[in-house]
């Protein structure tokens, strides 16, 4: 529960993030009080240490799987390939621009996108440029401009 509430800290979701942090705050005492009342017995301090490690585990597994909240690829492709009309046309807003690599003008597009349409992203430029370079970046949130809504990935 650490793991999601921190990240929903990070990305700006207060409310949801307080939510969880009661519910992680009741289970801490309570699992604590059994294990204070219990020192003299190491087995309880075993499972408690084993309990709040598989639950950090859990939860980063748990949140990667919401998919909560919103990221920023950049997207470099390898060769000529015309990836933002096929990205438009699979409904995905694409910002390009021209930038400088080692080996001269490259394009640079940027797609604005809920983290939960990643998969369809990447699979789509993967078909048709699979050594593009991605970058995801997460972002705080989005506003303004065409952004993907309600899409899943398959």
């Amino acid at each position: 529960m650490m793991t999601v509430r921190t990240l929903m800290v990070v990305r700006g979701q207060r409310l949801q993030a307080a939510a969880i942090g009661f519910v992680e705050a009741l289970i801490y005492i309570l699992a604590l009080n059994r294990v204070v009342n219990t020192l003299d017995n190491p087995i309880n301090l075993f499972f408690y240490a084993l309990g709040f490690a598989v639950g950090n585990y859990m939860g980063s597994i748990l949140e990667e799987k919401m998919a909560i909240g919103d990221i920023t690829a950049q997207i470099i492709p390898s060769n000529g390939a015309n990836i933002q009309e096929i990205l438009r046309s699979k409904g995905f807003g694409v910002t390009s621009m021209e930038g400088m690599g080692k080996e001269g003008p490259k394009q640079i597009l940027i797609v604005a996108l809920r983290r939960r349409n990643l998969p369809d992203l990447v699979e789509t430029i993967d078909n048709i440029d699979k050594d593009a370079f991605i970058t995801i970046i997460d972002a705080k949130g989005l506003r303004g401009g065409y952004i993907t809504f309600g899409r899943k990935s398959k």
